[in-house]
């Protein structure tokens, strides 16, 4: 087949290009250049105004679909109205199973779920008879968006699942989304477990399929120097519950108040931002704790190389989300930067203890500012923890191995392949 007549894949996206969900948009970039023809469409604009160079590279076309119910009301409405006149008995099936959501949850989103499939199917999908199959990032709302677009346009479906798209959804609604799914595909072996336990029964596989990380941009420099104070310390992370970056603050106090020198450097940004900043202060912390906001790529690579220690605090927020395995943290062993986190949900499925990274208990400043010192200190289990960590990304964490995985699929769907 030539490029122009290969089937279409349908990416439904929570918001498109976002710098903290680069795994995205370079699983698109891999995908096209594999030889898929792909096509995006998002359900909100761009929130930063700025974007990883990966994105550029990107040829698939993007459309953004409608996002406030209300302020945009009839540019949902028209379109479906039309879709129901045309497709009746499509519209009337997806209809029903929208007013049996609402009433299980509850929540006024599933009509606007409903009426962004709508206009995405109206507006799109009939008239681009390429496009075979829709898939869903995130099993939430984008994957709400890709069953009713699936439904309004006979179209096979899938998704992927995260983190919090997982566990802070009603597990009927999300094993409603399984059951209607051709196959799901989730990043980490606990997810795929968690899937399996709440919906035992469905027949629909589960494909545990890494994130990865681009090993050319990533890699392991010459050796460092042995950590001297003060000590330069590292975390990533977007600034919300789960991240526990309090009790990063907390440990970090420990260790001020026993005289240990040392500059920590944040980058990111999030809806806890004035709480951490303010807890920074509060701690006397203002001196040695350094935020500076999101930044790109570039930038965060050059703040790896000048690291001595990574650290991420994870934990699950009162809501249940959490992390599944945060990318920074392949980032950081990948770049010989040794790292510390918790045992929450798969952080162990990257950090092995005293093997490839220390994990300690969530929400345990003492525990963390202890593990701190011992990979600052331990001359011996640091280089352990560095070049095993280092091979484990080598050989586990490799974006292009888990992509060509994907695509095969992809690929063994009978309406793509």
């Amino acid at each position: 087949m030539t490029d122009s007549s290969r089937p279409v894949i349908a990416y439904i996206l929570k918001g498109y290009p976002r710098i903290s969900e680069t795994f995205i948009s370079n699983e698109i970039l891999m995908l096209e250049q594999l030889g898929f023809n792909m096509r995006l469409f998002s359900m909100r604009k761009p929130r930063e105004n700025f974007s990883h160079a990966s994105v550029k590279k990107i040829r698939a076309r993007v459309d953004y679909l409608p996002t406030e119910l209300l302020l945009e009301l009839p540019r949902l409405l028209v379109p479906n109205i039309f879709l129901a006149s045309k497709e009746p008995r499509r519209y009337r099936q997806a209809l029903m199973l929208a007013g049996a959501r609402f009433r299980r949850t509850g929540k006024i989103a599933t009509i606007k779920h409903l009426l962004q499939a709508g206009y995405m199917t109206n507006n799109f999908l009939l008239h681009e008879p390429e496009i075979r199959h829709l898939h869903g990032h995130f099993a939430h709302s984008p994957t709400s968006v890709t069953m009713f677009g699936a439904i309004l346009s006979g179209l096979p479906f899938s998704f992927t699942a995260h983190a919090k798209d997982i566990y802070t959804s009603n597990p009927e609604q999300l094993r409603e989304k399984m059951d209607e799914a051709r196959f799901v595909v989730t990043c980490t072996r606990h997810n795929a477990e968690y899937l399996r336990s709440i919906a035992p029964d469905s027949a629909t596989p589960i494909h545990c399929v890494y994130h990865g990380i681009d090993l050319e941009l990533f890699n392991h420099p010459e050796q460092k120097p042995v950590p001297t104070e003060p000590y330069r310390l590292f975390t990533v992370a977007r600034l919300t519950e789960k991240k526990g970056l309090p009790t990063i603050y907390r440990a970090l106090a420990h260790l001020k108040s026993r005289g240990v020198s040392f500059q920590h450097v944040l980058i990111g940004d999030g809806d806890d931002r004035e709480k951490i900043l303010g807890l920074i202060h509060t701690l006397g912390l203002d001196d040695q704790c350094h935020w500076l906001g999101t930044k790109t790529h570039d930038e965060v690579l050059a703040r790896f190389k000048e690291s001595d220690l990574f650290v991420l605090g994870c934990e699950i927020a009162d809501n249940g989300d959490r992390d599944g395995i945060p990318n920074v943290l392949v980032e950081s062993l990948a770049m010989g930067v040794p790292a510390i986190s918790t045992t929450v949900s798969a952080i162990p499925e990257i950090l092995k203890n005293r093997e490839t990274g220390l994990t300690v208990p969530p929400s345990d400043p003492d525990a963390m500012a202890e593990a701190i010192m011992t990979l600052l200190e331990d001359r011996q289990l640091r280089e352990h923890i560095i070049n095993t960590g280092n091979t484990w990304v080598a050989e586990q964490f490799d974006n292009r191995f888990w992509i060509e995985r994907l695509a095969e699929i992809f690929r063994a769907e009978p309406h793509i392949g």
